[in-house]
């Protein structure tokens, strides 16, 4: 019987498992790829604390895997199918075997959105990105565009404008959902461009990204854009599928969890992207590991 088991080998898994260990709990972690989540695919992380010049997401990710491992962390590299989270006694089945633990830390993450476009992925993090405040200042002084039409897309076309030349926004309806009041913002803000009715068909560039194409839903027309990075804005989702049923879900699927991280159910917390939050970062993500770590080592009298 473990104390801890984490699901999720991101940010706030690792750094969740890093603070157990220290704390003299016995716990191991399953994560179904690779170490880092969604930083381990972002080419370059500007915007944590300690790296001036910023530092590569797989670096990042590699670094924080390989501090936990050396406090003895046991990551097992096999899929959770199924878990047992309600009973004193949580069950996590993976790789034909059960594995009991006194508590369970959820990092499962959530992704973004695609496009659903050719070469998308092939151009991600070459030009294409789906976290503006990560990457927005990479791209200062050059022109950018935006998909969505929700709030997230306009804060982002805002925040992007005071580093780019240009910023298009693209929404597919003929009014946005996002709040007036940010529309009214980008409405006012000079190097904003809204491009209603149109969606994105197309992107393309050779090492980086070079052009988008836009079609107009009405008419059917497309048009090219130069580009040198497109953020994509039109949701994100939450890996909750595991849990679905046993702890109590937030709109849009996230589990509910405040600050301290604990569920609806005892001894079983969610940190990182998985959970209600307004921001969603690689050093939120490890601020939640920290504190759920630290919240189960709490309940169980550590």
């Amino acid at each position: 019987m473990l104390d801890s088991i984490i699901i999720g080998g991101g940010p706030a898994g690792l750094t969740a498992g890093l603070y157990l260990l220290r704390a003299g709990l016995r716990c191991a972690l399953f994560e179904r790829q690779f170490c880092g989540g969604q930083a381990a695919t972002t080419n370059v992380i500007e915007n944590y604390p300690g790296f001036p010049q910023g530092i590569g997401g797989p670096e990042l990710s590699m670094n924080m895997a390989e501090q936990a491992q050396s406090l003895g962390l046991d990551i097992r590299y096999d899929e959770v199918e199924r878990v047992e989270l309600a009973g004193e006694t949580k069950r996590v089945f993976a790789a034909g075997q059960e594995l009991a633990a006194h508590s369970v830390i959820l990092c499962m993450g959530a992704t973004p959105r695609p496009l659903g476009l050719a070469d998308e992925e092939r151009l991600r993090g070459r030009g294409v990105s789906y976290c503006a405040t990560c990457d927005g200042a990479l791209y200062r002084g050059r022109d950018v565009v935006v998909a969505g039409g929700g709030n997230t897309a306009a804060e982002d076309a805002l925040y992007l404008s005071r580093f780019a030349r240009r910023v298009v926004i693209v929404h597919r309806r003929d009014a946005f959902r996002a709040a007036r009041a940010l529309v009214d913002r980008m409405e006012k803000t000079a190097n904003i461009d809204i491009v209603y009715d149109h969606v994105v068909e197309s992107i393309a560039g050779g090492q980086k990204l070079e052009e988008v194409a836009l079609r107009n839903v009405k008419t059917g027309s497309v048009r090219a854009l130069a580009a040198d990075g497109l953020f994509v804005a039109v949701g994100m989702e939450p890996k909750t599928e595991l849990v679905r049923g046993q702890v109590e879900l937030a709109d849009g699927g996230y589990i509910r969890a405040g600050e301290d991280t604990r569920t609806s159910l005892p001894l079983v917390y969610a940190a990182g992207d998985i959970r209600t939050k307004p921001l969603r970062q690689v050093v939120c993500a490890a601020a939640d590991g920290a504190v759920a770590a630290s919240m189960a080592a709490l309940d169980l009298g550590a």
